[in-house]
């Protein structure tokens, strides 16, 4: 059985922070220094992890073992006999330990699967939730979980995105808008007329880099 003392190991025996310092993380925390693609192998490799094991890895300082620990949980959560309770306690555990995510990329990886599967069949106020919160990476959860509507396209999964991002349409922080555009972008690929409507909308509320994003699979 896999176990987050196993998972730290292999992390720590193929780390080399001078060859891989892992600049794009500005948390608080420490960095072991492992190359993103080994990380994800690690993970890959653990993730049959149990889920008590997984939220131990969470309590750790360094952002590799909390990074890997998301990466376990979206492995987990694509498995085609995945029941729903297990789906649930996935979700549970994401939003529960969701002051131990402190990079843009936890998020990321995990959000989508991990949150948005989850809600695509229940209501998706927690969401809302999300976006109304202070922390600007629990923002970026509510606008990044609504990706899983568009692959395969749900059209109240995209209505509610739209209203994510009406939410978020003034928020400036970094973390939180370049998700919006990103969102939009991928919506406008699977229903382009409610995209266009939406940015004719919005106008200017939208920074003009979100907007190109949105723009970016809207056919001609």
């Amino acid at each position: 059985m896999s176990t987050a003392a196993a998972l730290i190991a292999d992390l720590r025996g193929a780390a080399d922070p001078a060859v891989h310092p892992n600049r794009h993380y500005r948390g608080d925390g420490g960095i072991l220094g492992v190359r993103m693609g080994t990380l994800f192998d690690i993970a890959r490799r653990h993730a049959g992890m149990p889920l008590d094991e997984v939220d131990a890895l969470l309590d750790e300082s360094e952002y590799e073992p909390r990074m890997a620990a998301f990466c376990v949980l979206d492995f987990q959560v694509r498995r085609p006999r995945i029941t729903d309770a297990g789906r649930a306690e996935r979700y549970e555990l994401y939003l529960r330990r969701h002051d131990r995510i402190d990079a843009w990329d936890m998020v990321d990886r995990a959000a989508p699967r991990v949150v948005g599967v989850f809600l695509r069949s229940r209501s998706r106020q927690p969401l809302f939730d999300l976006a109304a919160a202070s922390d600007p990476l629990r923002r970026r959860t509510a606008m990044t979980a609504p990706l899983a509507y568009t692959r395969p396209p749900d059209a109240g999964g995209i209505a509610d995105l739209l209203r994510i991002a009406e939410t978020l349409a003034d928020d400036r922080d970094p973390l939180v808008a370049k998700p919006v555009g990103i969102a939009l972008k991928h919506a406008g690929s699977v229903a382009p007329d409610e995209v266009r409507a939406f940015l004719d909308r919005m106008g200017d509320r939208l920074a003009a880099s979100v907007r190109r994003e949105a723009r970016a699979k809207l056919p001609d």
